[in-house]
Parts: C-alpha cells; structure tokens; sequence
C-alpha cells in the first residue's frame, strides 16, 4: 500500500487558496471571459447541442437544488431548466408548503439540504417511475413520483442519525437505499460533551426500504458505525449486488479544526456493508431497539461490515457499470483507487485482514487494489461512459478527466469552469451508461456569465463525450447548489397531463351546481370548483375568527390550464393542477373585505377570474 504524503501539504494549500479566492486561475480577469474557441469550433458545438424550438431533449436531468431543498429538472443537452419541484421548502409559487396536504408533508421545516438525487431502478437500469432525495439538514428522506412531478412523501427526521449526506443511491431494483451519516453524534441523542467524542459518539447508517409499487419509504434498519464522517456511497451491482459502499473521513476522530486534524493519518476507508447478511442479522433477531428502530451493532455481529483503506479524506465511491470494481476518489490524493470485488470477496473468505478497528475487519488492501489511477488534482467523483470508459471530475485543476477501466490510463482532459464538485453522464450510474454526455456540475462561475453582484450562480457545463476527446459544448448558469445529478432517457418517463377525474373524492365538486358552503359553529367549509375563467363561488362570506377551510378542484380538464387561489393580506396562495383537488385551511382573524384571484394566467379573461372574502366583525 503506497499513499505517498508529498502532495498533501500543497493541494490543502491550493484548496485554501481557491476557497479564500487568492489563487489564480487561468482565464480569469477583470475583463470577462474570452472564449479560446475558433469559430468553427462554436458552430460545431452550437449545432450539438442546440434543441429547435417546438423539440424536446432527448435526457431528463435531475438535479439536487442544495440548500435550496428543491430538485431542479433541466433538459440534456438543451441545459434549459424545465422545472423546479419543491421538495423540502415552501414555493409560494405553487402553494407548496402552504395547502394542507404538503404542509403536513413538511412536518413544521421551512428548509431542507438536498445534496444526491436517485432515480428508481430495475436490473440496474433507470426506469422512471420516482426519485428519492435526501435532506442533510434535517435527516430526512423524500420521494417524488414522476407521474406527475409531485413530492408524495417525505420521510422522518429518522431517528438516530445525524445529517445522511451520503444518500441516496438505490439499489439495482430499488429495494433499499442507504443513509450514512455525515456527523456522528450520540445515537440515543443525549448530552454528551466532546471530550467524550470517541466513547459516547457514533456514526450510523440508515436503510431505507422501499415498496415496488408505491414508491413508499420505510425505516428497514440501523448499523451503528465508528464515530466518523461517512461522505458519498454506492450499491453494488451485477456480481458485487448485495453490497453497499460508503467512503468515510476522519478516522482521527477529530471534533475540531477538522481541516488539519481530520487528515493527519495517511489513510481513511471505504466502509463495504453486506446488506443481504444485515436482512439475515434482523430476522435472526441480532439486533437492538433504539428509539424505535432496530440498530445491529457489526462489531457484535460479524460478517457485515468491513473496511479498506483509502487516500486520506475520499470523497467520492462509485461501482463501475459490470459491478467489477469499486473506485475511490482521493481527493486529496491525485490518484484514484480502483478495487477489485472479486478480490475483495477473497479475501474476506481467506481472513486475509490487515487489523480490526473498532471490532471491524480491515481487508489487506495490497490483496484487493486493481489499480491506482493518477488522473489529476482534486478527483471528487467518477462517472461512466460503455466500453469501460469512466470520467472523474478534478476539484482543483478544473477539470475532467476520462480514463480507461482494465487499462488504467488516462486518454483525456477537458477544462472547466470551474472547479468541478459532482459530475453526471447519460445514464452514468447504471448497468449500460449511454456515454454521449457529461456534465459538469461547476462550484464557481466565476466571470463565465453577465454579473449579478457578489452572489454568483453555478455553472453547468456540458461535454460531449460520444468521440475519442471530450468537447465542451454548452454552459448555463444554475442556482446554488446543485450537488449531484442523474441524467435519464426522456423516453422512459411518462407523466400524466391532468388528473383523472376522481368522482369518489368525498371533498371535490365537478359542476357549478355541487359547489356548497356549509357552516358547522365557526367551522366553515367552501367546495368550489375553478375553471375558465370565473371560481364558484365567487363570494365567499364568514365571520371574524371563523376557521375556513377551501376544498378547490379545478375542473378544466386540459393540459396546462392550472388556476392558482391567492387571497389579498391573508398571506395565501396555492394552484390546483387540472382535474386536481386541493385544500387550504385558515382563520379569518381579519375583518374586512378581501379580494382572493386566480394567480396562474389561465385565458384570456384571467384578470376577471376574481371574488371576494367577506369577513364580517365581531360584534
């Protein structure tokens, strides 16, 4: 095992450097950004990726929207973004957050962190049916059905774990996902001080089932893991499927001054979970409850977890298409590391172990390296292209890099702009990556779009990767912070125009004529229809304190003709989609009169699709 430590001290420093904004970087000036592109260049380019109007990519993107807690849908290779769907914080734009249904979903959180988007899988292959995302924040889990966009359930805070950055990556036919956490933190969630860190402090791992036809999520089980931070993960495929891969960082088990003190051993690990054995531990009753959930401790219960050792502070962990290999990204190391499951396996079974750490098995790592890989500065994360092709995004040289599995050469290096975190390619992450495009999913903008103060956006890139070279095709600016992306053929998505009409919903109207307001007390209850271009009722008339509760359906039957319900100084606004019904709920503690309008241009006579709230004063 050779991790040589001579280039620590000068990549910590460029890092510092670029994150401080006192290095330089070529191509940067006060001037703007000069394209270094001829003019035949810009043509060819323009020609790939430019969508006529009236057509559609031919990829979806997804992409996690960071701290914003949404997903943003782009198209491939248009890089136009199609769609925000909220997800984990409130979009006044569609009453997400505000109408009773995702209200209760958000559960009282008005933000989320969502860092790594998965789509649904069968036999390792995309097949469109949801997305899951996970929120560092606040230790939650989210799916969105893609029939219609919508967040349909959002899962937790799941207890026992402390901020799951390293979720979510499915499974190759979606029967769990993993959670790893990023903090560790005390798994009973007591007081515990820092001085108590390596005692009282753990990391753990939650698996998340999921049901095949619903897409619904369930707290599975626990590992209870060494006190460390568990940064990205992936699921083994083909012959490595029943294993989930986590890399991990500050095996020092620092708790300050990380920068320094989560580096100063030579190695940290890649953790390799059998989750099949762990299914076997649960049912043979090997396990403990905590909080609920049921936690199984691998140092008591051997043969689920074990670890290699690792470039100091990997970051990215990625199973190649043939689930042969499993790659590390140093990070801090311009290598990555290319391991070999087979050799893994065999080593397991012949107990070739370097040492146990914390009553874990450490597999020699001179048995299992296939192959270390100097691709450059700063590699974070690696994606694949067919024919063993594999692209890994460098942090620190702004670029990326494609190598070659089995030959273990890199073969070319295209630029960025700049400093690459994730990276993504056409159906990079299953079984049969498309390899046509990659992108970039830059950290800095820098000066590559007009200026818009001292808030940049990020910078998309995208690369054409179907030839022998990569070549830079198309850019676009994104909102903070897209972490990580998938890119799925459009053509295995379906989503639905309208809503079918649902005649057994006990809380829809479908004609003028059902529309009722019915009072209980001070309780009062409007079923109202919307549609072009006049709401029923247009007069709504309640008491001051009276609780109200709006049952909209919008029954326009048509694509695209969704209504919105705003309500002048009540702090309200929600949509209803065609042939959906939505709630809100809300109390008139406002006496007056309030005019409430559609806010989604529906027609031509939208400005007359209007009515008034008559909230008359207590007495």
């Amino acid at each position: 095992m050779k991790f040589g430590k001579w280039y620590v001290p000068m990549i910590i420093g460029i890092i510092v450097g670029m994150v401080t904004g006192n290095i330089f970087i070529p191509g940067i000036s006060n001037q703007g950004s000069q394209s270094t592109m001829t003019s035949t260049q810009i043509s060819a380019a323009q020609n790939k990726a430019f969508v006529p109007p009236g057509e559609h990519d031919e990829y979806y993107m997804f992409s996690s929207g960071g701290h914003s807690g949404q997903v943003f849908v782009i198209g491939v290779p248009s890089l136009r973004r199609i769609r925000t769907i909220p997800v984990f914080s409130p979009d006044s734009a569609t009453g997400y957050g505000y109408d009773e249904r995702t209200k209760e979903l958000m559960g009282g959180f008005t933000w989320g962190d969502v860092h790594h988007p998965s789509l649904s899988e069968t036999n390792g292959e995309y097949d469109g049916r949801f997305l899951f995302v996970n929120d560092n924040a606040n230790n939650r889990a989210a799916m969105v059905n893609l029939k219609t966009f919508h967040t349909e359930q959002i899962l937790g805070p799941i207890p026992n774990i402390m901020g799951p950055h390293s979720a979510v990556f499915v499974t190759p036919n979606t029967e769990y996902f993993m959670m790893g956490t990023r903090f560790s933190a005390p798994m009973d969630g007591s007081y515990q001080t820092l001085d108590k860190y390596s005692e009282a402090y753990d990391g753990a791992l939650q698996a998340i089932s999921v049901d095949q036809e619903t897409g619904h999520m369930t707290p599975a089980w626990q590992l209870k893991l060494p006190p460390w931070n568990y940064d990205l993960s992936d699921a083994g495929k083909g012959p490595s499927d029943g294993w989930a891969f986590l890399t991990t960082y500050n095996s020092e088990e620092a708790t300050h001054l990380l920068e320094v003190n989560a580096s100063k051993n030579e190695t940290d690990y890649i953790t390799a979970i059998n989750w099949k054995a762990a299914e076997k531990a649960i049912e043979e009753g090997k396990f403990e409850e905590l909080n609920g959930q049921k936690v199984i401790d691998p140092a008591k219960v051997p043969g689920i977890v074990y670890l290699v050792a690792a470039a100091k502070s990997p970051h990215g962990v990625d199973v190649s298409p043939d689930g042969k290999y499993f790659i590390g990204n140093g990070k801090l190391s311009p290598n990555i590391t290319a391991y070999d499951f087979e050799k893994f396996i065999q080593a397991i079974e012949a107990e070739d172990f370097t040492e146990e750490v914390r009553g874990i098995p450490v597999v020699n790592y001179d048995s299992v390296v296939a192959a270390e890989v100097e691709v450059g500065l700063g590699p974070l994360h690696t994606q694949f292209g067919p024919d063993g092709d594999a692209y890994t995004t460098l942090f620190v040289e702004s670029a990326v890099a494609k190598w070659k599995l089995g030959e273990w050469t890199v073969l070319d290096k295209e630029t960025v702009h700049y400093s690459p975190g994730h990276g993504t390619a056409a159906e990079g992450d299953t079984v049969s990556p498309d390899g046509k495009y990659f992108v970039a999913l830059n950290k800095l903008a820098k000066d590559r779009h007009l200026p818009v103060g001292p808030s940049h956006p990020e910078n998309m890139q995208l690369i054409d990767i179907s030839g022998e070279q990569m070549e830079l095709i198309n850019e676009a600016p994104i909102d903070p912070e897209p972490h990580y992306a998938q890119i799925v053929k459009a053509d295995k998505l379906s989503p639905v125009k309208i809503y079918e009409k649902d005649e057994s919903n006990p809380l829809a109207v479908w004609s003028e004529e059902d529309v009722r307001v019915e009072r209980d007390g001070n309780n009062v209850t409007v079923y109202g229809v919307a549609l072009r271009s006049r709401f029923y009722p247009d007069e709504i008339q309640v008491n001051e304190g009276d609780n109200v509760t709006i049952h909209l359906t919008n029954i326009d039957l048509d694509q695209d003709i969704t209504h919105g319900f705003g309500i002048n100084l009540y702090d309200i606004n929600f949509e209803v989609q065609p042939g959906q019904t939505n709630t809100i709920k809300f109390t008139a503690d406002k006496p007056g009169v309030f005019p409430y309008y559609c806010t989604n241009f529906c027609s031509a006579l939208h400005q007359e699709m209007q009515g008034y709230l008559l909230v008359k004063p207590k007495q």
